[in-house]
């Protein structure tokens, strides 16, 4: 089962997405339970929308099936089980509709079943974690979703306040820092202070690649010497990574033309540079 940020879940009859939250409302955990491989929590949303309203075509909308979804997926699982999971009636003294067999009944019960033993194996596992201080604070760095390609964790080393703008550096695992330009304002609203955990987010479209100085410096802040470790063309550009002494990668997005200029190449020499106003600072509230 795979660990990793989560969002909460529905509470249908069905859901197969568990997922726990500690205490300051970011999940630690995320499991997904399939049964042989294929009736997942879709499907016994379906069922359950089926028991409630006898209505295949309403269950298939509950569920987000198309009509001729919701049979074909019915069909594939009364294949696997070897018995109709529905039985369907048309006209008569009760009116038409589709129901749960008495088969069907019973593996939407003993799905409700495993739910509920998954999420007390979740919560023990998320009460371990909770007790595993450096793991859980790494798992919970992973909590977090953006866009921004390079995503640099360290601790702020610095704090430079200033009237309208503050500085921060922030100390990366390998020796590197990464200098952050915000408004005093937003400094404030996030508390920054020293020795505080933060992310730095940098988008990989602000990073300029650097293989050759030619004897002129540079006035931005954020420097990073390394290697050149993926060189990856794409429809409209270039993914290349450089890797920092330590492990970092920076990850920058450059024309497939400044790449050839460049000749970049895997092993080759290269600088990241970024302005400090290209970083986000993100620290735990």
């Amino acid at each position: 089962m795979p660990a990793a940020a989560a969002r909460r879940p529905r509470q249908p009859g069905g859901e197969a997405r568990c997922a726990l939250s500690s205490a300051n409302d970011h999940p630690l955990l995320n499991a997904e339970l399939r049964l042989a491989g294929r009736l997942d929590g879709r499907f016994f949303d379906l069922l359950a929308a089926l028991a409630l309203t006898g209505s295949l075509q309403k269950a298939a909308r509950t569920a987000g099936y198309s009509y001729k979804g919701a049979w074909l997926v019915l069909d594939a699982a009364g294949a696997l089980t070897h018995a109709p999971l529905v039985d369907t009636a048309t006209g008569g003294h009760g009116g038409g509709g589709t129901r749960l067999t008495q088969e069907g009944q019973a593996l939407l019960a003993a799905w409700r079943g495993l739910q509920l033993r998954l999420d007390r194996f979740l919560t023990d596992q998320e009460a371990w974690l909770n007790d595993q201080p450096g793991l859980a604070a790494l798992l919970k760095r992973m909590s977090m979703k953006t866009s921004a390609r390079n995503q640099f964790f360290g601790q702020i080393a610095d704090v430079h306040e200033g009237p309208a703008t503050t500085t921060v550096r922030l100390a990366l695992a390998g020796g590197q820092q990464v200098t952050a330009s915000l408004t005093t304002q937003a400094a404030q609203d996030l508390g920054v202070k020293t020795g505080q955990e933060a992310l730095a987010l940098v988008k990989s479209s602000e990073v300029v690649l650097v293989t050759d100085f030619g004897g002129y410096k540079l006035s931005a802040r954020n420097q990073l010497a390394g290697t050149v470790s993926r060189v990856s063309p794409g429809a409209v550009s270039t993914l290349v990574g450089v890797t920092l002494p330590g492990g970092t990668v920076v990850t920058a997005s450059v024309t497939h033309d400044a790449a050839d200029a460049l000749g970049l190449a895997v092993g080759q020499p290269a600088t990241a540079v970024f302005k400090a106003y290209a970083v986000m600072l993100a620290v735990r509230g």
